[in-house]
């Protein structure tokens, strides 16, 4: 992902919390998934080499990488 769509991406969705080297937005704004087109409801940013994520729902998860971050991008079902 090129550092312009990254920006734009994140100053477009509304910060929800950061914890842990994990950041999650909300996609209040019906944003395309850049991975399959259809809206996401969440953007998870994976900001450390290793982070554990628990999960309290089943989720479709569409994934991409910008310089060393793992972006999340959540469907639910």
């Amino acid at each position: 992902m090129e550092d312009s769509e990254y920006d734009e991406l994140t100053t477009s969705l509304t910060p929800h919390e950061s914890a842990g080297g994990v950041t999650t937005y909300r996609n209040t704004v019906s944003i395309a998934c850049p991975a399959c087109g259809d809206p996401f409801d969440d953007l998870v940013i994976c900001e450390d080499e290793y982070n554990s994520l628990e999960l309290s729902m089943l989720l479709d998860i569409c994934v991409t990488t910008h310089e060393d971050e793992v972006l999340l991008f959540t469907h639910k079902q």
